[in-house]
């Protein structure tokens, strides 16, 4: 009997083995007409927690496990995924999705468990004095908005003054976060702003790029996501609108969005918030340890691709604050407020990029109590048909801070006393 029950006990370990210490659900989709974003990006996510539990054993000995729970960029479904995973130790979500970022933001202060939203989410949450458990640095979307003027008026000699900027964007949460921004940067610059909403999933986009023809706009400012960014990437090329004053945001510049246009894509350009490409020494690691072991998630086709990247990217500063808080907390076994405590006490320099394999790869910043959105500063890069690839044309620019900062802070505070925060840090 004693020999039967060591057996059962053996082959019930086996076949449910325990969860480990450091959840971090990955809320994906690789479904639906944003796949086509969401599929790399889940990729370069789980590919970095592989490298690091395969090279490392995990993060301060701790293996890293990463459930995905898929949600076809349906924020219903993404609640619903947020819901079914936060039971089984989850430390972090990291839903890429403004919509489903927008219905987790009072969850998981309710439930004390991290939000990290790089580059998406609601801006304000740069408020660490509000948002207490959600991070968006390095760089949010109005600092985009801003990063995308500021380079237009380097272009134009230092004027915008008389030009005219329209904003095809995604008619939702998501499109609709730069539109007050452009408005406050249009009236200093003295640029007349016009909206052109494009609704979900955004295939018919005729109508909007019928207006831009006869408006015929000095420079397109695009925000569009999944399957819409292919399509205006090939209306801009049929009315042979000037892709060299065609700017994507950040989620509007993949392989994926302008391969399809063919050379008519030439010239276009988005913003970035961290380097392109595999010209990186942690490619090294990958390869060996993750996809030469055949370890690489899906398909493993979307390697060192823009979104890929950006998912990796994401990874990397998750695993970060999980080692500040492992420090903070003098055990590696931590618990979703501890990690809470090390995003907030996260500081990542130009050295430990290095360190990481990342040399040049983002830009270096620190976070505090207050200050949960970064430095904001992002890159222009341009599509270059020829040689089917991106390339950086510019270095780190910085946001108008000076215009973003009130906009912040009237918007959290508009936010602290809907939801009855009082604010902290003080």
């Amino acid at each position: 009997m004693k020999k039967t029950f060591t057996a059962l006990a053996v082959a019930a370990l086996t076949a449910t083995p325990a969860l480990a210490d450091l959840v971090v659900p990955n809320l994906s989709y690789r479904t639906g007409p944003f796949a086509a974003g969401g599929i790399p990006y889940a990729d370069g996510f789980n590919d970095y927690f592989t490298l690091l539990n395969e090279r490392d054993g995990g993060i301060g000995g701790e293996k890293v496990q990463v459930p995905e729970c898929e949600t076809a960029y349906n924020t219903e479904k993404g609640v619903e995924c947020y819901e079914s995973t936060k039971g089984k130790g989850a430390l972090v979500y990291n839903p890429l999705s403004t919509g489903i970022t927008y219905q987790l933001i009072p969850k998981v202060t309710a439930d004390k468990i991290p939000l990290y939203t790089p580059g998406y989410g609601r801006t304000s949450a740069a408020n660490g004095k509000v948002f207490e458990w959600v991070f968006n640095y390095p760089a949010n979307y109005w600092d985009g908005a801003s990063v995308a003027v500021k380079y237009m008026l380097e272009k134009e000699g230092g004027s915008l003054e008389g030009k005219k900027v329209a904003l095809l964007y995604h008619n939702s949460a998501y499109g609709k976060e730069p539109l007050r921004t452009l408005e406050e940067l249009s009236k200093k610059h003295g640029f007349k702003l016009v909206t052109l909403p494009i609704d979900s999933p955004g295939q018919e986009q005729k109508s909007q790029w019928l207006q831009v023809r006869r408006d015929k706009p000095d420079y397109v400012v695009f925000w569009g996501w999944g399957v819409m960014n292919s399509v205006a990437v090939q209306e801009a090329a049929n009315i042979k609108f000037p892709m060299d004053h065609f700017i994507g945001n950040w989620w509007s510049g993949s392989e994926n969005d302008v391969k399809s246009a063919g050379k008519g894509a030439n010239g276009y350009k988005s913003l970035a918030f961290h380097g392109v490409g595999t010209d990186y020494p942690i490619y090294t690691d990958l390869k060996k340890y993750v996809y030469d072991a055949g370890k690489a998630s899906g398909a493993g086709d979307q390697v060192g691709t823009v979104v890929y990247s950006r998912g990796m990217y994401a990874a990397v500063v998750i695993a970060e604050a999980i080692r500040k808080a492992q420090e903070l907390a003098g055990h590696a076994a931590i618990t979703a407020p501890e990690l809470r405590n090390g995003f907030e006490a996260l500081e990542i320099t130009d050295a430990r990029m290095e360190e990481l394999g990342l040399k040049g790869f983002g830009q270096a910043f620190a976070a505090s109590c207050a200050d949960h959105g970064g430095p904001g500063s992002a890159m222009i890069q341009q599509w270059d048909a020829t040689a089917g690839k991106w390339s950086l044309i510019t270095d780190f620019i910085a946001p108008d801070k000076d215009v973003l900062d009130p906009l912040i802070a009237e918007d959290s505070a508009a936010y602290a006393k809907e939801a009855g925060i009082t604010e902290r840090c003080n």
